[in-house]
Formats: structure tokens, sequence, C-alpha cells
């Protein structure tokens, strides 16, 4: 019995000894983390940067506004459209979605809008009003449809004698009167975008056009200039109690305008009107007959002021005959280039009253 213990003694020992001496050899991962060695690479190991990933705009310019858009909206015939701008039509429906619109005196000391369109298609337009020479001069500019409620005796024979691919709403079926507007009777005559097309086809007029667009710089630039003033409000008085005014939007990089002290809001959706670039163009302005009609010199040149994302600076324009564009140019006699979006050009007289930056 003795010697049975004595030999289990010594074989308990020797497991012990066996057993420390493997503990350099044994690790419990339950309690101790194993540690990567850091392995560096060379440059030529080190994995590809992705670049980020580039976002492709399809499209093309608008050349009206610069504004890319699916090229289908532009293979076809700018309109152009003449809107009342009486203090008993406001406001006009459709005009928010004119890419290019103009401001013209006409006889009383009242205004005239003519809107430009391409892109967009307004489902109501109006309410639509007379026309007058110097707006077919500048509609032609745009080898358009001109869309018309009659005229002075001078702008229907010009009709005629230019050419002008016509939609006339003393003649034509393409127009409405929209009496739910509660306005007096003349100034409710409408139309769409829809219709006038259709008239378009009716009248077998030409389905494209050919025209000069104007400049457009591929992304947003602010006039950077030493000759460049502060622009954030411009004022026009166009005389007895007619006046325009535009307050920059800085956050959203547009002009803000304002008719009679009034927002000017598109009569449909009540969206404001904005632009983004605005052209002052100064012209002779002189009555031609008893009834105060005017004759305004927009053909020839002269100067005036190109404004944007709060800032101005003087211009000059051309104009070489009735069909030519218009072309505005800086103080080193380059061709202007508009910021990307709705230009507003306001023809005022040759000695205007215009002021910039003030709170009238």
């Amino acid at each position: 019995m003795k010697r049975f213990l004595c030999i289990a003694m010594i074989l308990s020992l020797m497991i012990t000894v066996i057993g420390c001496g493997s503990d350099k050899d044994v690790v419990d991962n339950n309690e101790i983390p194993v540690q990567q060695k850091e392995v560096k690479q060379s440059p030529e190991e080190k994995p590809e940067q992705q670049e980020p990933e580039k976002i492709v705009v399809e499209g093309v310019k608008s050349p009206l506004s610069g504004i890319i858009v699916p090229e289908e909206k532009i293979n076809r015939r700018p309109v152009t459209v003449m809107f009342d701008n009486h203090r008993a039509a406001r406001w006009q429906a459709g005009l928010s979605q004119a890419e290019i619109a103009y401001e013209m005196l006409v006889e009383g000391r009242i205004t005239r809008y003519l809107g430009v369109f391409l892109v967009n298609e307004p489902k109501v337009i109006g309410s639509v009003r007379s026309a007058r020479p110097y707006f077919i001069s500048a509609a032609l500019e745009y080898d358009p449809l001109y869309v018309r409620c009659g005229g002075s005796e001078q702008a229907k024979a010009d009709v005629k004698k230019l050419k002008v691919a016509d939609i006339d709403g003393l003649y034509s079926g393409a127009f409405y009167r929209n009496y739910k507007t509660g306005k007096k009777n003349e100034h409710t005559l409408y139309t769409s975008m829809e219709k006038i097309r259709k008239e378009q086809k009716r009248r077998k007029y030409r389905e494209t056009a050919n025209f000069t667009p104007f400049l457009f710089n591929n992304e947003d630039i602010d006039i950077i200039t030493d000759t460049s003033f502060s622009a954030k409000e411009v004022f026009i008085d166009y005389k007895l109690k007619n006046t325009t005014k535009y307050i920059y939007d800085s956050k959203n990089k547009v002009y803000n305008r304002y008719k009679d002290g009034k927002q000017h809001i598109d009569e449909t959706n009540k969206a404001p009107i904005v632009a983004k670039n605005i052209i002052v163009q100064k012209a002779s302005t002189k009555a031609i007959d008893s009834y105060g009609r005017l004759s305004i010199a927009t053909v020839g040149k002269g100067s005036g002021y190109y404004i944007t994302n709060g800032k101005g600076i003087n211009i000059t324009w051309k104009k070489s005959d009735r069909k030519a564009k218009t072309k505005y140019f800086d103080e080193d006699g380059k061709e202007i280039i508009l910021n990307p979006g709705v230009t507003w050009i306001q023809v005022v007289e040759a000695k205007p009253i215009v002021k910039f930056d003030t709170n009238n």
C-alpha cells in the first residue's frame, strides 16, 4: 500500500512540472486579447480611393434662360404674349413662368409686359392686351408666335408687313373670357399654352425658330469689377404713380418684384414674380399723336444698367434693325454674359428716374 502511494505522488509531481514548462506556449484566448502587428503598406499597395460620384445633368441650355432642360422642350418655337398691366387688370396669370419679360410704356403712363416663353407651358395666360410697334420689335428677336388682341394702327400694319406669326384675340378661337376674375370685360381675355400650340398647328406656322440667344454663364457668377455698384434695391419711376421696384433676396439669390408698392405675384398660384437678371435699357421716348401713343427708339443704340446678385454695372446696347438681336455690352465693350435664370428687361426713357439701394 505504501509503495502504491509513493508511486502516485511521483506521477503527480511529474505532471505538475510538465504543465509549468508549457505556460509560454499556451494562451487562454478568453482572458488575453490577441494583438496583431501593424503592417505598413507601400504607396503601391494602398487601396485606390474612389472619387466622389459626379452628378451628370442631362439636357441642354434653354436659349432664353440658360437653365438646363430636356432637349424636346427647346426644339420648338418661342411664344411671346402681350400682357395687360392696367391697375384694374392685375395680377397677370402665367407671367411667373416667362423666361424673359419686358416692361415698356404705353399711352397714359401705363406700362405693358411682353412675356417670352419656351420651356414652360402655363395652363392659364392673361389677361392679353393689344400690340404696339416697339413690342413687335422686341418680339421679333425670338422669331416667335406673337400673341395679342388687336393693336395700334401702326402695330397692325407692322404685323402684316413683317410677316409676323400672329395669333390675334380679335379673330382666333384660342382665347376665352375669364369672368371669374371679377375684372372688367376689357381685362378678361385669357388663353393657355395648349390653345396657342393648337392654333399654331391650325395656322401651319413653323414649328421651330431661328434666333440668336443670350450668352449664359455655366454657373451663377457675381459681378466683380472696379466700377460695379451696389444694387440690392432697384427703383424705377415711370411717373404718375407708376413704379417698379426690385428687392434682392440674398438667400435665394433672386430679386423679388414689386409694382406700385405691392409685391408682384402670379394670379393663378400666387407665386412671386422674380428676376435673376435685370437689364435697364434707356431709349428715346416721345408721344406721336393726340391720343398719347408713343414712339420708343429700341432700334439704334443707347446705355443702361445690368444688375444681378446685388451688384450692377453700366452697359451700352445696340440693335441694328427690327428683327436683329439687341446686344448689351459692358464698359470694356464685351457682350455681357447673363446668369442662368429669369431676365427682366426694363425699357425706360432716355433720362429716367432710376435709383439703387433706396427706401423709395
